[in-house]
């Protein structure tokens, strides 16, 4: 019998604000479960297993990633919305690392074709299309976008530039920029 006031929603949530603490590799059914102060068995009626909370926490992270990234893009276009959608990402990172990890987790396929990760996608898309690119280029530079943003995030949360000059920021635009300008140019074939 469930425990009152348990429910999937508060404890994926809870389980999502427990990856921002310790990380989400460290998330299990466990650590939830002494969160609440409640036996492990009684999470399951919940919850399936720890695989099971670390997926519906990425699902929930996706989905919080593509709200902020069709937010943040309305009405915007070509080297904005290339700021506007890697801010989105390196502004989620910063503020809940445990999530952003979350949302890398790989998925099954359905799983993946069914959450928001498509999303997202299809966003990363439009604003490449201000690009004017044709296949295969787009999907090139979805993967060139995501490897830049993604490693440049990664790097920073782990205090990769906290060191050296110039901050961190000054090379964010300067990256951003050499990006818009590889877009715009005529690409090599």
């Amino acid at each position: 019998m469930p425990r009152a006031g348990l429910t999937v929603d508060r404890l994926v949530r809870a389980g999502a604000e427990l990856a921002d603490e310790v990380g989400f590799e460290q998330v299990t059914v466990s650590a939830l479960a002494r969160r609440f102060d409640v036996k492990v068995a009684s999470l399951y009626s919940h919850l399936k297993n720890s695989h099971d909370l670390k997926t519906r926490i990425a699902l929930l992270a996706l989905e919080e990633l593509a709200d902020r990234a069709a937010h943040a893009l309305a009405g915007r276009a070509g080297r904005d919305a290339l700021a506007a959608l890697a801010g989105v990402y390196r502004d989620y990172a910063r503020e809940h690392p445990g999530r952003y990890a979350a949302a890398r987790l790989r998925l099954d396929p359905e799983t993946a074709a069914a959450s928001a990760g498509v999303r997202q996608a299809q966003m990363m898309r439009a604003v490449l299309r201000g690009y004017d690119l044709a296949e295969p280029d787009q999907t090139h530079a979805v993967r060139l976008l995501g490897s830049v943003i993604h490693g440049y995030v990664s790097l920073e949360l782990a205090g990769g530039f906290a060191h050296s000059t110039p901050d961190a920021q000054v090379s964010w635009e300067w990256i951003l920029d050499r990006l818009d300008t590889l877009l715009r140019g005529p690409l090599p074939h």
